[in-house]
């Protein structure tokens, strides 16, 4: 069987959930069209739009955001990431879901916020600029070679309101609490496959439930970091209930609020049930619906799950 065979084969398990499902698999096997954030801290995105021209790249604006371009032709640059204005920091090349939960999460000018899987630094480095470089960014990551990663995009993009700690964030010592904490947690990385369809062939079963695992014990570890009142974004690149509705379940089940979620794009609400392949029926509490799922197919973007959270003041 070869390696997209083994994709299709592991993606067949969302049949029943995915509308449109023959879409959305051709859409897995399609490339992605790159987008860049401009850097507002260092450059205009106009400017930059017009540097790039200049260099042969063909872009047009997002739509809905106007920080977002399009790389519609790359030109004789090829690789967007091997320009001298992404080595000066004028931009991120960063896929358009993966600046959604920022977007939720919406942390101003002088907020505390905690980034507990921060690394590489997309989401924070934008957090950044919605925070104008001021205020506190706590960027945690445990690995410390994504940490490096991390650090160099903090550095490159000129971001002066990011601490960077390495911690297992299951383990964050009380202490402090946050009023915004934005968990992009580890997870299969299903919605990434138009990157990356290779990825989906070595993927397992067995693998997504222990990493459903860990991401309950980071979920627990994120509501005792937040304030009462505070907001919470949950979200992960990935399209497997047990990564997403079951994770949103056991935060409900910890006393969080659901909120609703409006965004520019196309998005599905979150599962009530599920039949897995072993006959296994999950069945989740009404509040899971306010969560979105982002298909491939209705945005022509990556996939991805969001759920915007609030713990409730205290009595």
């Amino acid at each position: 069987m070869s390696a997209r065979e083994r994709a299709a084969a592991h993606l067949s398990r969302y049949r029943s959930i995915v509308p449109d499902f023959d879409a959305f698999m051709e859409y897995q096997f399609r490339p992605l069209r790159p987008t860049l954030r401009a850097n507002t801290l260092l450059i205009d995105p106009r400017e930059l739009a017009a540097r790039l021209s200049a260099r042969g790249m063909r872009t047009s604006g997002v739509p809905w955001h106007p920080w977002f371009l399009y790389v519609d032709d790359p030109g004789p640059v090829g690789n967007p990431g091997r320009t001298l204005e992404h080595l000066l920091g004028y931009y991120y090349v960063q896929e358009l879901t993966s600046a959604l939960p920022p977007l939720l999460l919406s942390p101003g000018p002088g907020e505390l916020v905690l980034d507990m899987a921060a690394a590489p630094g997309s989401k924070t480095t934008q957090m950044a600029q919605m925070m104008r470089n001021s205020g506190t960014i706590i960027a945690n990551d445990v690995d410390y070679r994504r940490i490096g990663a991390l650090r160099s995009n903090v550095d490159r993009l000129r971001v002066t309101n990011v601490v960077i700690a390495r911690n297992d964030a299951r383990y964050i010592a009380p202490g402090v609490t946050f009023p915004r904490i934005l968990l992009d947690a580890p997870c299969s990385s299903e919605g990434v496959a138009r990157r990356a369809p290779e990825h989906l062939s070595r993927l397992t079963l067995n693998q997504i439930r222990s990493i459903s695992r860990l991401q309950m014990a980071l979920i627990r570890r994120a509501h005792g970091l937040l304030q009462p009142g505070g907001i919470l974004v949950y979200s992960v690149c990935t399209f497997a209930p047990e990564e997403a509705e079951l994770v949103v379940d056991h935060a409900l089940s910890l006393g969080m609020e659901p909120l609703e979620i409006e965004l520019p794009l196309r998005t599905e609400p979150g599962l009530r049930e599920w039949t897995d392949e072993r006959g296994r029926t999950y069945r989740f509490s009404s509040g899971v619906e306010r969560a979105v799922r982002i298909y491939p197919h209705m945005n022509d973007t990556g996939g991805m799950f969001i759920a915007l959270l609030r713990k409730p003041e205290a009595r």
